[in-house]
């Protein structure tokens, strides 16, 4: 961390591209709210950071101080004072340098920013007020240009403003600027907005920076890093990126995943040990997987696997907690402890604790909610429960006990005991041909 860097992340803008009621900021990739990243990133960096919000402010604030409680926020006088250079106005950084973000760069790293807010100790640096970064790209359709001479920027032209010789410039604006903190408090009241916008841009300081014969330096960027997030499209690109990053730490560690492009983990999974995705796998919220094989198009969310087998097409719902278990095709788990069991298939487990040793079999229920309240279900160890059973909680199963199949368990079974709860079966001799000859 900097001890003399502030942050200022721009978060004020409504997105109307992403033709959605949701704030642009708040839309999620890898399960987190794009600005999430964006203030993660810079508290690596800094501890005075300042989120300027305009659109939605509230619901933004509320979203991010459920992650972040040393964040400063601010209001944007837009109706005064609109655009990126308003956005930057009434904020006073604590510290002699500030970078100024955007909320809709989810894919940004601390590491690289460090190029833009690193110390300079070089006589060269000493009228260095701002720092840039430009990315150096095969076509920059659609970017601001950024002419550089001698190493120096000397200017910035938005591309509607072009001449036919500068839309050749393939140098660009990334967007993100790291700035001396008294030449950006000194000149902030000179922003005009004398434009068509009538909008307070940013990108005017480096003009003002150049007429006063000012250093500016370019900082070459990684595309892919400083994408900016404007529409859906944007967004579902920018996730794809986001994916392949986490899988590829996870595979560099030693985990094993199959047909990995078609797997889903958001951020905040912990996977550990000889642990083994299969293709159309799907982690969620803080998972944590340890010495697991997860098959084939199975859901694990906010649950701790250990030493377990899921799969396929099985689903472990919030809050559970499966140690040396087997759980197979189409089982539901939820809010449950399962040690050392075997749920085969086509069962739903919840509200639940059961032991190790204990058999769930086809068909089987737990029956958890009357309509108003959620009742827990117990079972110990080495219970064999028959196929198609119906467990109504509140029920504890005992040690060493037995279930019948097709059996409704509305009271608690002891230690060593068989329940069973069945009609006697009616059978009516020779009915089948006479209901058919009936029939024809």
């Amino acid at each position: 961390m900097q001890s003399n860097l502030s942050i200022i992340i721009l978060a004020a803008g409504a997105g109307t591209r992403m033709k959605s009621t949701l704030p642009k900021v708040l839309h999620k990739i890898s399960g987190k709210e794009m600005l999430y990243y964006s203030i993660e990133e810079a508290k690596k960096l800094s501890d005075d950071i300042h989120v300027v919000l305009y659109h939605q402010a509230d619901l933004v604030q509320g979203t991010m101080e459920k992650y972040f409680d040393d964040v400063t926020y601010h209001i944007q006088d837009h109706e005064k004072y609109p655009g990126t250079g308003g956005a930057v106005m009434g904020i006073t950084p604590h510290h002699e340098k500030v970078l100024v973000l955007n909320g809709d760069m989810p894919l940004i790293e601390a590491d690289e920013l460090k190029q833009l807010t690193s110390n300079e100790h070089s006589p060269e640096a000493r009228d260095l007020k701002l720092t840039m970064s430009v990315l150096d790209l095969k076509c920059a359709d659609g970017y601001g240009r950024v002419i550089i001479e001698k190493g120096k920027v000397t200017k910035i032209i938005e591309q509607k403003d072009c001449s036919s010789y500068e839309l050749d410039i393939t140098i660009a604006n990334a967007g993100i600027y790291c700035f001396n903190t008294d030449f950006l408090l000194e000149n902030l009241p000179k922003l005009s907005n004398d434009n068509a916008q009538k909008e307070y841009y940013i990108t005017d300081l480096v003009e003002i920076a150049v007429k006063d014969n000012h250093s500016i330096k370019p900082v070459y960027v990684k595309e892919e890093n400083f994408k900016g997030v404007n529409s859906k499209y944007d967004l579902a690109q920018a996730e794809v990126i986001h994916q392949n990053r986490i899988k590829e730490q996870f595979l560099k560690a030693g985990i094993a995943m199959r047909l990995p492009e078609t797997i889903y983990i958001e951020y905040g999974v912990t996977i550990e040990g000889e642990t083994i995705l299969e293709n159309g796998v799907t982690l969620l919220g803080n998972s944590k997987i340890c010495n697991s094989h997860i098959k084939t198009n199975s859901i694990v969310e906010d649950s701790i696997l250990e030493n377990s087998e899921i799969g396929p097409m099985a689903r472990i719902r919030p809050l559970s907690i499966l140690k040396d278990t087997h759980i197979g095709n189409f089982v539901e788990i939820k809010k449950s402890n399962l040690t050392g069991v075997k749920a085969g298939h086509l069962a739903y487990l919840g509200d639940s604790t059961i032991d190790e040793g204990t058999n769930v079999g086809a068909g089987t229920i737990t029956c958890n909610y009357d309509g108003v309240h959620k009742y827990k279900t117990i079972i110990g160890k080495n219970v064999f429960i028959g196929s198609d059973t119906q467990l109504v909680a509140p029920v504890t199963i005992e040690d060493n006990s037995m279930i019948a199949a097709g059996s409704t368990i509305t009271n608690d079974i002891k230690s060593g005991d068989l329940a069973l709860s069945r009609t006697k079966q009616k059978t009516v001799t020779g009915f089948f041909h006479r209901f058919f000859k009936d029939k024809k």
